[in-house]
């Protein structure tokens, strides 16, 4: 071989040495409130291009539990790699770090690993819970621009009030506001309804529009990048511009009745009274508003994918795609009138199962698909070991590294979720057959066979039939309660 030849051949060890050893980007989109109202899930009625071509290169799981159905302690759970037990965070308002302090969340580890990180957008539950410059290297939260009915409306108030800036005139307005509008609503009645802004004015469209701002210019250096963009919508309001309403006729839109005795088998413990300020009354159907709330939903859902494919589209302009982790994910799923119920803090399965689309360049297999179970506290640990990092020894989640390997593999025995009912817990499991809970005493049980009935409807927890089933069920979710609880504080530093 002449020295030309082996020029070149040291040249190609090197870049393949180079190719091994270079850590994947990671692109981590997180939605708000999204359930499996989503083609992804194999919901038929929704309109998502961009989710769908991102699926046909990825893996589907169809089996992924969140561990809590509320945004903050579902969040600090994913974002810490413990469950909502050993975290301490089991309502909106705790912070992790209070509970917890040292306990290194996934954006701080991945910076310390040596990763360029950027959040936009609703990542950690509020601003007040971000990890600031411990864990991104630059984060953004946007805001709506005002909408051009508000703007008309606002202007005839302060022409006879005086501006809205000013203390008393402006809880004025403030209160006038909420009345004017199904669109202005309170969180008490959550508002929905056309916005009458373009996307680029949404929050949502600038979080974004600033990723792809970042793709653009390489803010990341030459550093690998940790990015994860927290998608507000579809949270309330269900707000969105009018042509995502378009999409969806009221009078075409498809959904199952629920049976008018559905609550008579289940512990009144496991409902949330929530369906009330949405204006709906417990086991009365109201076809009307239900079809004006799932248009909106449905709107929202479209209105966030047209902004996933900007930035899709983006990566693989920057010629990233190849060098890129993709996951899509929601924090936990909603309630659309299922069980009559509207919203989350339930453990039906609406509320609990999230859609969960990952794609690993050299790794998942395009267009495949997994029933193994799995939950959201498994997000770091998998991260970990697709980005080959020795992950934190604390960690209660497990990597599903190897599921996206293979994905006919089983998965987790079973998933685990919990939700509060004032100084009480809900607590849950999934199996890949059978779900069960418990209200605060074993005879406030619920136990469903999920192949025979998939929608929950009956309750087998006092069938004598199924004694057995519900004893094996009882012990395990003993066992997973004391796991879920376990976690060792993390090292001091």
């Amino acid at each position: 071989m002449n020295s030309i030849h082996k020029a070149a051949a040291f040249l190609c060890f090197l870049f393949a040495a180079n190719l091994a050893n270079a850590k994947l980007n990671v692109l981590l989109i997180v939605c708000d409130d999204l359930n499996t109202h989503v083609s992804t899930s194999g919901y038929p009625h929704i309109n998502t291009p961009h989710l769908d071509r991102l699926s046909k290169e990825s893996l589907i799981f169809n089996r992924a539990y969140c561990q809590y159905p509320v945004c903050g302690p579902s969040r600090a759970s994913f974002l810490s790699g413990l469950y909502p037990e050993s975290t301490g965070v089991l309502n909106n308002k705790i912070d992790i770090r209070e509970t917890r302090p040292g306990t290194p969340s996934l954006p701080q580890f991945m910076k310390e690993n040596g990763y360029w990180t950027g959040g936009v957008g609703k990542v950690f539950h509020t601003v007040r819970h971000e990890p600031g410059e411990l864990g991104w290297n630059e984060y953004h939260r946007f805001e709506n621009d005002e909408f051009p009915f508000v703007t008309e409306a606002r202007k005839k108030f302060e022409a006879e009030n005086g501006s809205v800036e000013r203390g008393k005139t402006r809880r004025q307005w403030k209160e006038k506001l909420s009345g004017l509008f199904t669109q202005t609503r309170g969180q008490q009645s959550p508002g929905y309804g056309p916005s009458g802004l373009n996307d680029s004015q949404h929050r949502d469209g600038r979080n974004a529009r600033k990723v792809v701002e970042w793709l653009g210019e390489k803010s990341y250096g030459d550093k690998p990048f940790f990015i994860t963009v927290g998608i507000h919508k579809p949270h309330v309001p269900f707000i969105a511009p009018q042509k995502y309403f378009n999409l969806y006729q009221k009078n075409r839109l498809q959904f199952e009745l629920n049976p008018v005795n559905d609550w008579n088998d289940i512990p009144k413990m496991a409902m949330v009274k929530r369906f009330s300020g949405f204006g709906f009354e417990l086991g009365k159907e109201n076809d009307p508003l239900r079809r004006e709330y799932t248009q909106a939903y449905h709107a929202c859902v479209s209105f966030v994918d047209a902004q996933i494919g900007l930035i899709l589209d983006k990566l693989k302009e920057q010629k990233l795609w190849d060098d890129t982790i993709v996951i899509f994910t929601s924090d936990h799923g909603y309630h659309l009138g299922e069980h009559f119920m509207w919203g989350k803090v339930t453990l039906f399965e609406e509320c609990v199962r999230v859609p969960l689309v990952v794609r690993v360049p050299g790794v998942s297999k395009a267009g495949t698909s997994s029933e193994g179970l799995v939950e959201t506290i498994d997000l770091f640990p998998t991260l970990a070991e697709l980005c080959k990092l020795a992950a934190p020894e604390h960690l209660q989640g497990g990597s599903y590294a190897g599921l996206i390997r293979e994905p006919s593999g089983e998965g987790k025995p079973s998933a685990y979720t919990v939700v509060s009912r004032g100084n009480q817990l809900g607590r849950s499991i999934r199996t890949r057959r059978w779900r069960y809970a418990e209200w605060g005493a074993t005879e406030a049980a619920e136990l469903y066979d999920l192949e025979r009935d998939p929608r929950e409807y009956t309750n087998l927890a006092k069938s004598s039939k199924h004694r057995a089933v519900l004893n094996r069920m009882k012990d395990t979710l003993t066992k997973r309660r004391k796991q879920a609880g376990s976690a060792g504080n993390p090292p001091r530093k």
